[in-house]
């Protein structure tokens, strides 16, 4: 039979267990570490020897403590000194996180966003909370919101349902970049602006081409014409917990959660992403950059 000392003793150590658990899931992989995950790949049709780096960066949230602008700036830094031939974005600047955290303004977060550089650019997509966070773009249904702006106000290309070619004549490739596919809250219903066809009839001749998607449940319908899909979103389930991930933003459940899945030899690749959404942890699933090399 357990002592009356020994049950407080067992107490005791639980209760520090959890407040160290939570310390760590709310404090230290949150706000303290950062991953570089690398990949690397030839997806089918790609050129033989052709060679192509990515760093792709997701989902900021930005916001005070966990993902203040100086912050933003330094990761940006590292993203730098990672040697991409091309830097994408794959959406959710705004704050995930309003009622509990300090708001970070667009002005600030992409001027932090403002000092990536790469040979062919910076390529970016907008998410849902860029969306859900401009009540204007809601209420009126507007074409894009004060993330798009804020973007280009310092020289980064927004994709929204556009392609664009890049690269040499000798080694052309292509960027896609879908809008959201969750825009607009309407009666408790997800409305998209996405528009994959259209996006697809933009690419006009047989380069490779990379989809940028925020969410990832766009993939099933991703034809082979596409090398490789890009998606955030879905932050690795944000708690991992040896695997299981009780809480994904996706009718696909953990389908897509997390890393890299091929399906009928098509490629797609999930970021676990960097900030926090409704609620400031995470456990299981530190935020990362992804270094994606091709060929």
């Amino acid at each position: 039979m357990i002592t009356r000392r020994t049950f407080f003793k067992l107490m005791a150590a639980s209760a520090a267990g959890m407040l160290s658990l939570g310390g760590y899931a709310g404090a230290i992989e949150p706000l303290l570490r950062l991953e570089t995950t690398r990949y690397r790949l030839t997806p089918q049709g790609w050129p033989k020897g052709r060679t192509l780096r990515i760093v792709a960066l997701a989902d900021f949230h930005a916001c005070e403590p966990w993902m203040p602008a100086a912050r933003i700036a330094r990761i940006c830094d590292h993203a730098n000194s990672l040697g991409g031939d091309v830097i994408v974005l794959l959406g959710d600047y705004m704050t995930g996180m309003r009622l509990v955290t300090g708001t970070v303004s667009p002005e600030h977060w992409s001027r932090a966003l403002s000092g990536l550089k790469a040979p062919h650019g910076v390529h970016a997509v907008c998410g849902n909370h860029d969306w859900w966070h401009d009540p204007e773009a809601q209420r009126l249904r507007l074409p894009e919101t004060i993330a798009h702006r804020a973007l280009r106000s310092v020289g980064i290309t927004v994709h929204s349902n556009t392609a664009v070619r890049l690269g040499s004549d000798d080694e052309p490739f292509w960027i896609a970049g879908l809008e959201d596919q969750l825009a607009y809250i309407n009666e408790g219903k997800m409305d998209g602006r996405d528009d994959l066809p259209a996006t697809l009839a933009q690419i006009t001749d047989n380069a490779p081409a990379i989809l940028l998607a925020h969410e990832p449940d766009i993939f099933p319908n991703v034809p082979s014409r596409i090398a490789l899909t890009l998606s955030g979103h879905t932050h690795g389930g944000q708690v991992n917990l040896f695997g299981w991930t009780p809480v994904v933003p996706s009718r696909y459940g953990s389908r897509y959660a997390y890393g890299h899945k091929i399906e009928d030899g098509r490629d797609l690749i999930i970021s676990g992403g960097l900030g926090c959404s409704i609620a400031p942890i995470r456990f299981g699933s530190p935020p990362e950059i992804l270094v994606i090399d091709i060929g």
